[in-house]
């Protein structure tokens, strides 16, 4: 006990109609790296924004280095020393290195701003994470992983003694996230406690010391790392006995059970000048085709230019052996193709929009204008979806925006569902969501392909993809260089594929 850095009793926060917190304790020590697990809505959010100052507690008690603490602001969090980095970078791109570091609190003299000061502070903060770079230059200037750690230093610059790190390798590819851990377990040996927020389960086994469990606001319980197997994590999270968590892991159906007949669609030559080189694919009904390829490899471009956001310069693409051509994604939802777009928050959910609003748009904008859903038709809708797809939210009337990444992506999906599509394009359907809602859609994958219809399912997460498609069309440098039927798929096969250019073999 005398190495505990924070302690928190019976922390309680309740909204309306909705008890976030019920009576949570936590502990963390002086160099632990503490990992919060939970699904979405589980209530890890709302502890870190209590602890912070965002919002106030309802009840219990915070205790920093044994003195009891309330932050009334973010600001007053971080003079107390509890510093966070959010998933979503909170930088100024266009200020430099050393201007985002200290913003808001420069160092001054008879109120001019002390340049050189703050260039010194800046280099400072970053040696403590051992990163040398030019911090005069423009933070737009170097990569994402740069600016994660730039947002680090940022946090560390006002003498933190606790971090929160908030999905910090979301956006990161393995490499630079191996670099971000070599860090924080510099930081950790500094006697720095660290509360670790991710859904990457590897990454949890990789980088903590210990794992908090949060379910339905409670604590479910806190065990060290190395004490608690991957399988009971997951249980524990979903509130499932270990041996039906194991049922819920899917077997890929072999090629023989998928449908005859024709493809429900065929691309040939598709292709646009500087953005997709010429690309062959069919996906038959209820097959699921992934699509597999590092960052950049035009996995993202392919789907635009299946569903009309962009257009293709040449190729055709046929919808059950009739060809067509998709000048908007009106046009295409016209022929029965849905997208789940790669960011759900930028390009899917309308947030300010209800769950029944969202539901609801694009069957609506099918249908055009002068055919309007009366608002009793879309609350039957609504509510048909909400249960069906076990989405959490107190009412259909809820704001999108208050709901959980995961069931955000609910909504999303069942807003595609109800246009009754006959290809389902799954952009990044998994990611930034919780295991348990996960799961959920890993299902929901399944479902589709066993009701017949046809699945182009993008993942960058390779596990994903061998686990669930038929056929894997490998991607590189934005054109397509392989492709593994039945009994050729693996990760290694794909890393193989990606790695030699397909030099061994001619593209399927």
């Amino acid at each position: 006990m005398a190495d505990l850095l924070l302690e928190i009793i019976g922390l309680t926060k309740s909204f309306p109609g909705v008890k976030a917190l019920d009576a949570v304790d936590f502990a963390l020590q002086r160099g632990e790296i503490h990992a919060l697990m939970g699904e979405n809505g589980a209530g890890k959010s709302t502890l870190i924004k209590v602890l912070t100052g965002v919002t106030p507690r309802c009840a219990g008690e915070t205790r920093l280095e044994d003195k009891i603490i309330a932050p009334r602001s973010p600001r007053e969090a971080e003079v107390l020393g509890i510093s966070t980095v959010y998933q979503e970078i909170n930088l100024i791109p266009h200020l430099s290195v050393a201007e985002n570091i200290c913003l808001g609190r420069q160092p001054t003299w008879l109120g001019a701003i002390r340049w050189r000061a703050i260039a010194k502070r800046a280099r400072a903060a970053l040696a403590r994470l051992d990163l040398l770079i030019d911090v005069n230059r423009q933070l737009s200037s170097y990569s994402i992983a740069i600016q994660q750690l730039v947002a680090i230093a940022r946090a560390l610059d006002v003498s933190a003694r606790l971090l929160i790190l908030d999905e910090p390798t979301s956006s990161l590819d393995r490499t630079e996230v191996e670099e971000l851990f070599g860090k924080l377990r510099k930081l950790r040996e500094t006697g720095l406690g660290i509360i670790f927020i991710t859904h990457f389960l590897d990454q949890v086994y990789e980088i903590s010391d210990s794992i908090t469990v949060l379910r339905n606001g409670c604590r479910v319980g806190c065990f060290a790392t190395k004490d608690l197997p991957r399988i009971k994590l997951v249980a524990l999270m979903i509130g499932k006995a270990v041996d039906q968590v194991e049922a819920l892991e899917q077997k890929r159906a072999s090629t023989a059970s998928i449908r005859s007949g024709a493809p429900t669609l065929e691309a040939r030559g598709l292709a646009r000048k500087g953005y997709l080189r010429p690309l062959d694919l069919d996906i038959r009904p209820g097959e699921v085709v992934g699509l597999a390829g590092l960052l950049g490899s035009g996995r993202t471009e392919t789907a635009k230019l299946l569903f009309g956001v962009d257009r293709a310069d040449q190729g055709t693409v046929r919808m059950n052996r009739k060809e067509v051509r998709f000048n908007s994604p009106r046009s295409a939802i016209r022929h029965g193709i849905a997208l789940t777009p790669e960011d759900r928050k930028a390009a899917g959910i309308i947030p300010n929009l209800t769950v029944r609003e969202n539901i609801v748009l694009a069957l609506q904008a099918s249908r055009g204008s002068w055919r309007r859903f009366s608002v009793a038709e879309q609350g039957k809708l609504a509510d048909r979806f909400i249960q069906a797809m076990a989405i959490k939210t107190p009412s259909r009337e809820q704001v999108v925006r208050n709901l959980s990444g995961g069931n955000q992506q609910k909504v999303l999906l069942a807003r595609w569902l109800a246009t009754e599509p006959k290809l389902f394009i799954l952009d990044e359907p998994t990611r930034g969501i919780d295991v348990g809602a996960k799961a959920e859609v890993e299902r929901l994958i399944q479902s589709l392909r066993q009701d017949g219809l046809a699945v182009l399912f993008i993942s960058s997460e390779l596990e994903e993809i061998v686990r669930h498609s038929q056929r894997i069309v490998v991607l590189r440098d934005r054109r397509k260089v392989d492709e593994l039927i039945e009994g050729e798929i693996s990760e290694e096969a794909i890393m193989k594929s990606i790695a030699t250019h397909n030099l061994e073999r001619p593209a399927a």
